[in-house]
């Protein structure tokens, strides 16, 4: 049987022909042969596009099997949806020696995940960073088990990655080793973020009986001298971080903080909220405006459940609640602000969802 005519065109023809597409088809015709596959996974053709917009993609997170860490996936996948297809699509991350795959974050198109060792029984984990579209992998330098259930990692590029706790932060910047030092923080931090050289989180600095949120920064360099946070804040703020229930922070476009929360009804002890309300802080300005406000339509599911998650990135964030079934996404990309519902979310449980955004690029090497 004769080969296809396209088999015989040179090599840098192809290549050209390739790079004439869109990354989702280039991802589809990978799997097409072998010889395509070759040829868009040679280091020539990577080049070739490596100035190509990523698909920004928002994954799914697996529920937490702390409780179970003999738990092995069958199925080791990683979930994604493509908001601008309004597709799921699903990554298979076999090729990782691991088992209890849990990715916790994402950038410039690596995943990281904790896994446990396939060749122990104890529950041994590893901090572990993949590209999960070229199907490579680095496993970073060992970490105790305390660190995956009580630390938060951040990370900002290929070579920077934090695990932060209330008391302590891990560094690791590329070396053989990480770097520990204090954190000091005045209580466990909620919804740590890394933007540029600094880490910003909120902090609850009130009574037992209320709570106060607070907004926290403090450079890598001061991390690393033991200095402590700084409280942000400005006479002008008021009360911004009064009006918002049970409020965290998701990473915005550019040089931009969001922060999520239920929007109080009222400023009384057990107040409910009327909707969901997304606000944004210009860390250059340090002035905060209204980014988003969920429709009352949709707040209604919503509001039912006495908790919800909230995940996303730039200008696209997530919320998903108990017994809703779908995910909302407030989408803000096209400079215009738009709420829809996703649908068709895989797996089972309680519909509460947790994820990251996953911007995804054939050329990026872990």
């Amino acid at each position: 049987m004769e080969s296809p005519p396209i088999y015989g065109l040179p090599q840098d023809t192809l290549h050209q022909i390739f790079s004439s597409l869109p990354l989702r088809q280039i991802m589809i015709c990978r799997s097409v042969s072998k010889l395509f596959n070759q040829i868009l996974t040679s280091p020539l053709f990577l080049h070739l596009i490596s100035t190509r917009s990523p698909l920004r993609l928002l994954a799914l997170r697996p529920p937490h099997q702390h409780h179970n860490p003999r738990h092995v996936s069958p199925n080791p996948f990683l979930h994604v949806f493509d908001p601008d297809q309004n597709q799921w699509l699903r990554f298979n991350l076999d090729f990782l020696p691991f088992r209890s795959l849990h990715p916790v974050a994402s950038s410039l198109g690596l995943v990281y995940l904790w896994g446990d060792s396939r060749d122990s029984a104890e529950s041994t984990k590893s901090l572990v960073v993949c590209n999960p579209l070229t199907r490579q992998f680095r496993i970073l330098p060992q970490l105790g088990s305390a660190w995956s259930r009580h630390g938060s990692v951040l990370v900002d590029s290929a070579s920077r990655v934090m695990v932060l706790t209330e008391l302590a932060a891990l560094y690791f910047s590329g070396s053989d080793q990480w770097l520990s030092f204090s954190s000091n923080l005045p209580s466990k931090p909620r919804s740590p973020i890394l933007i540029s050289d600094s880490v910003y989180a909120l902090c609850d600095v009130g009574s037992p009986w209320r709570s106060q949120w607070k907004l926290f920064s403090c450079t890598v360099s001061k991390l690393k001298s033991s200095k402590s946070w700084t409280r942000l804040e400005k006479h002008d703020w008021g009360d911004v971080f009064d009006i918002l229930k049970r409020p965290r922070l998701v990473r915005g476009s550019g040089n931009r903080i969001l922060m999520v929360g239920g929007l109080k009804s009222s400023f009384s002890l057990n107040t409910s909220c009327s909707t969901i309300l997304i606000l944004r802080l210009d860390l250059d300005s340090l002035e905060w405006d209204e980014a988003g406000r969920m429709p009352l339509d949709m707040f209604r599911c919503f509001q039912e459940s006495s908790k919800f998650k909230v995940f996303g990135g730039g200008d696209r964030v997530c919320f998903s609640a108990k017994r809703v079934g779908r995910l909302a996404l407030w989408d803000h990309c096209s400079g215009k602000e738009e709420w829809r519902w996703i649908d068709g979310v895989p797996g089972s449980g309680d519909g509460l969802c947790r994820g990251l955004v996953l911007e995804a690029r054939l050329t990026t090497l872990p």
